[in-house]
């Protein structure tokens, strides 16, 4: 496939909390209007933060079929403030928060989920030169000791910039920020001279050269999309999410493209009562129907797929099958080595690699026959559920 032709989603979520604490007392008092919760950290936390460490999957009937970290496939930025109040008071969530960017990187060849923001979300071009170096660095040196890495992209409260503010972020090793459409007056293409009034279009990422000689880049999330998940009812069901964010794709753009949103984090499950399971049901689909379903409505934007496959080998051969059977499949992830070596003892006929390619079996169904016996071997443990439960099989049969 011609990279011209590529298309990407990515979904940010802005998470922040003020510091509540009284600052006699260094302790969050009871808030009344939380009710029932002590205080609105713990009840937003329980609304959103803890669950899209661990959101429901439903299916057709209403049945939950999985469980899972929408942090692990999203963008998102947590404020030094309320991960904070976090690690004490939310321990299990900060835990799980911090796990979920760490299956990121697994997952994106080294990249995690998780940027910076600057360190008390105050207004960068309201702050002096000296400030604002001091928001950053603060910044990054708290995600630095809770994630264990250094950040790549740094959030920007309310979006607001400067050209100074740019400065500081790239000399401090800021290899990207997340603004509004709105905030860019003009762009040209690399290497050209002609400069361009036109809107901004997100579609794309952008290079802003600094007079300094240094640079960083850019992305413009997709406002229209955005304010539509914000206040519209895109977060009724993950199908209609999937639809609305294909269609920001089109086919009069010229290269790849990518669609991207920003929104409150607080939008998936404390605006939104259940957008977070909205949003678990897009970043997963749910199985081939879901799966086929997002592929046609991509092919009626000319956009074509590619399949995430990071669980197991009957995944695999799950989406070889997939792929067979879809017009605009462009290429199969796979992975001939798991986190365990026993995970390809426990199936038979697994597509292999011959040749830079994936050959579909020729048996009945997924193609795969499964060895009951190995898998006995290997009982679900707790740990897989993010410490949900005390323990795996002895939990279920007590």
């Amino acid at each position: 496939m011609d990279q011209s032709k590529e298309r990407f989603i990515c979904v940010h979520g802005h998470f922040y909390q003020p510091p509540r604490e009284n600052p006699w007392l260094e302790a969050v008092e009871i808030q009344d209007s939380a009710a029932p919760y002590h205080d609105w950290n713990e009840r937003i936390t329980a609304e959103c933060y803890a669950s899209n460490s661990a959101s429901r999957v439903l299916d057709g009937e209403g049945r939950v079929v999985d469980i899972v970290s929408n942090y692990a496939k999203m963008s998102f930025n947590f404020g030094p403030t309320v991960l904070s109040w976090m690690e004490k008071g939310a321990p299990e969530v900060y835990q799980a928060i911090l796990d979920a960017d760490r299956q990121s990187i697994e997952w994106r060849s080294g990249h995690g989920a998780a940027i910076a923001q600057v360190y008390n979300h105050i207004i960068m071009p309201l702050a002096n030169a000296r400030d604002k170096r001091t928001q950053i660095i603060w910044g990054i040196k708290d995600f630095e000791s809770r994630f264990l890495r250094s950040p790549e992209g740094m959030w920007l409260a309310e979006t607001a910039v400067d050209l100074e503010t740019l400065e500081l972020l790239a000399e401090e090793g800021i290899k990207f920020t997340i603004l509004a459409p709105h905030q860019a007056a003009r762009c040209r293409e690399i290497g050209g001279e002609d400069w361009a009034k036109a809107a901004i279009d997100p579609s794309r990422g952008y290079l802003c050269k600094l007079s300094s000689g240094r640079s960083i880049n850019l992305f413009f999330y997709d406002g229209p999309i955005s304010q539509a998940l914000a206040f519209e009812n895109l977060l009724s069901n993950g199908d209609t999410l999937a639809d609305r964010l294909v269609a920001g794709f089109s086919g009069e753009r010229e290269g790849p493209q990518l669609v991207h949103i920003a929104t409150d984090g607080e939008t998936y499950g404390h605006h939104q009562r259940f957008g977070d399971m909205a949003l678990a049901e897009y970043l997963r689909l749910g199985g081939l129907s879901r799966l086929k379903l997002a592929a046609a409505v991509a092919e009626a934007h000319n956009a074509m797929v590619a399949p995430h496959s990071a669980q197991s080998p009957l995944s695999t051969a799950v989406n070889v099958h997939f792929d067979v059977a879809t017009p605009n499949a462009f290429i199969q992830e796979c992975f001939d080595e798991f986190h365990v070596g026993w995970a390809k003892d426990v199936l038979g006929n697994v597509p292999t690699i011959k040749d830079g390619c994936l050959a579909p079996s020729e048996a009945p169904g997924h193609g795969v026959s499964v060895n009951e016996d190995e898998i006995g071997k290997h009982p679900y443990g707790a740990r897989n559920f993010m410490n949900l439960f005390s323990a795996g099989w002895e939990k279920r049969n007590s």
